[in-house]
């Protein structure tokens, strides 16, 4: 092997890798920025006599159009356009109901799903299409995003070690065995992989993660919740707390067929008992929000709000039943589906005048009235300890009343673009599900997964299928669909490629392999492979895993040839550790959780860290024992 020189070239793209690495680490600036900023100043120095290869001015920012900034895009309004009909929302309800509302239960669900589907599908598709899901979980459960994104997209990129179509430098690894046995000896000459060949090392390393996770979570993961500011859409229970003080919950309550409260109305139970009723079910049917002058039918299920201590007493009395969690209106009562709200009668609106009795509130508005604010006094339907609950729903509306309801996010929109309401409330959800379009999108996602999955379409091509059809029937709006694209995510990928382009372009890749290799000289045979696999965890954090891939493969195999080793087992323990790509977020996943999750780069070292350690050490084993 031809020993390599060490540049001026080579040294310009050594210091500016360093320079991004600490600010990555520092987070001097935000690490998009930090990434734009590398690109610039790469695109600078290649105007320097001596420096060309750093750059081609002219395809600086071709990683914007880039097979991996595409495809990441396209599956972002995919996924995007399954939440929107409400299946995202159906799959994260399934995953509680079975496996609860504990972090122990929930991460090996989310994490095993995602890294299995992983396996055949590209691996920041399957993260970006469960990122929705997670989010719906994070909300109802109560649990950070960000204790649950980093398992899920850590399992995500491991998840693509199962198969040989799991990720990409495994889907090139058998193309360059091919052309590495050009040059060995017929004895020497290596069988390529089939497509299960490596499952037994993926799923250990699947397990391995999840395992850490669970064991180790409460540890390594951070806890991180956004902070509510202004005049924000809250839920029932967060709206109570900071306003009274109060301790509440929506309860879901059954009924048995012949019921003693069969007959009576809603109003009735309310008063009597001081609960508060804001959702029905009966004969198959749900009802959101129901008239108070509603009749009881058994057997039904009823949403209701209150002290949870106070709902299991009154249950008691009559014979019900209180569930544990929300069932039947897991989905309808969802903090992103429903909450509290505030809305300010206008002088010349409607409804000044008259009760919210006769207003019928409930059936008009969509609005279940909790609390009337008037000139500093509130009345409410909330026993607090400075009074007795009263009767709001007779006292006559005035305007400049604020009024305080329960409501779907859906009818505050709706109020927000009417005459009869000013809303105060001005950060809540604003998505229109459209679940009658769930048909128009299951289509177009299986016609994008069949693209990828039995044709040789590209990617990015197959993905944008999908994407534009859900644009094309309506699934989505344009705008919508603009909006659901991570744009930060999207800068920083595109804007760190150049680099990685100078990596390998100035021969700069080369060098440092080959001055850890020429390290490595005299070790024995596990000791190669290690250093291999370290090599290419190395590399696969500074440039892309195709091109750590296509530079170690020969590497790889020349370094097992020569010191009688495998060599079919040397060039794949570089493409299963191009996966190891969890220190920095440099990795199109790490980089697509970042930002819902609030991680810093800190979270990755701290986290990653371990995990890649992990990777190593199962890898390793796991290769020697199969093979």
């Amino acid at each position: 092997m031809e020993a390599l020189t060490l540049t001026t070239e080579m040294m310009a793209v050594l210091a500016v890798l360093a320079l991004t690495v600490t600010l990555f680490v520092t987070e001097f600036f935000r690490i998009d920025f930090t990434a734009i900023l590398m690109m610039v100043l790469l695109g600078m120095l290649s105007m320097l006599p001596g420096m060309t290869n750093l750059a081609d001015p002219t395809q600086l920012f071709v990683g914007f159009s880039s097979n991996a900034v595409i495809s990441i895009i396209a599956v972002m309004i995919i996924g995007a356009g399954l939440d929107r009909t409400g299946l995202m929302s159906k799959v994260a309800a399934t995953i509680l109901k079975y496996g609860g509302r504990t972090e122990a239960r929930i991460i090996p669900i989310i994490s095993g799903t995602v890294g299995f589907i992983s396996s055949f599908m590209q691996n920041v598709g399957a993260a970006a299409l469960f990122l929705p899901v997670v989010s719906r979980i994070s909300v109802r459960t109560g649990l950070p995003l960000s204790r649950l994104l980093m398992p899920m997209g850590f399992c995500a990129i491991l998840g693509g070690t199962m198969t040989m179509v799991g990720s990409s430098p495994l889907i090139l690894l058998n193309d360059l065995i091919i052309t590495s046995n050009n040059g060995l000896p017929e004895g020497q000459k290596m069988d390529t992989f089939g497509l299960f060949s490596v499952t037994p090392v993926g799923v250990a390393l699947v397990l391995s993660g999840i395992l850490y996770f669970v064991l180790f979570g409460r540890w390594v993961l951070p806890s991180r919740s956004s902070s509510e500011e202004g005049s924000s859409g809250q839920s029932v229970k967060e709206y109570l707390k900071n306003t009274y003080g109060l301790k509440s919950d929506i309860v879901e309550v059954v009924f048995p067929a012949g019921n003693l409260l069969e007959g009576q109305t809603f109003r009735d139970v309310m008063q009597a008992h001081n609960l508060y009723i804001i959702g029905s079910a009966h004969g198959g049917k749900r009802w959101f929000a129901p008239p108070v002058d509603t009749v009881i039918q058994t057997p039904c299920r009823l949403a209701v709000l209150g002290r949870r201590k106070v709902i299991e007493e009154v249950a008691s009395w009559y014979g019900l039943e209180v569930l544990d969690d929300l069932e039947m209106f897991a989905e309808d009562y969802a903090p992103t589906v429903a909450g509290v709200g505030e809305v300010v009668v206008p002088p010349n609106s409607p409804v000044v005048g008259k009760t919210p009795l006769q207003l019928a509130m409930r059936r008009t508005y969509g609005l279940s009235l909790l609390a009337v604010n008037r000139g500093g006094s509130t009345f409410s339907l909330v026993e607090t300890p400075e009074h007795d609950p009263d009767d709001i729903l007779n006292i006559p509306i005035q305007a400049g009343d604020a009024l305080v309801a329960f409501t779907s996010w859906d009818a505050l929109a709706r109020l927000d673009r009417g005459n009869d309401f000013v809303v105060v409330t001005s950060d809540f959800p604003r998505e229109e599900m459209r679940p009658k379009k769930v048909g128009w999108a299951l289509l177009f996602f299986l016609i994008a997964l069949s693209l990828i999955l039995f044709t040789d379409v590209r990617l990015s091509l197959a993905l944008l299928v999908g994407a534009a059809g859900m644009i094309a029937t309506k699934v989505l709006r344009i705008d919508e669909a603009y909006e659901a694209v991570s744009w930060s995510t999207v800068f920083l990928l595109a804007s760190l490629i150049p680099l990685g382009q100078a990596v390998q372009n100035t021969g700069t890749a080369a060098w440092i392999a080959q001055q850890i290799l020429s390290l490595l000289d005299g070790w024995p045979i596990w000791g190669l492979q290690v250093g291999v696999a370290v090599l290419a965890t190395i590399f696969t954090l500074v440039m892309s895993n195709v091109g750590a891939t296509v530079l170690l493969v020969p590497l790889a195999v020349s370094i097992a040839v020569e010191a009688g080793g495998d060599p079919a087992i040397f060039a794949l323990t570089v493409a299963i550790s191009t996966s190891n790509s969890f220190l920095i977020p440099t990795h199109q996943v790490n980089a697509l959780i970042m930002g819902p999750a609030g991680y810093k780069v800190a979270d990755f070292v701290r986290s990653g860290g371990i995990m890649t350690v992990i990777f190593l050490v199962v890898s390793m084993v796991m290769m020697n024992l199969v093979y």
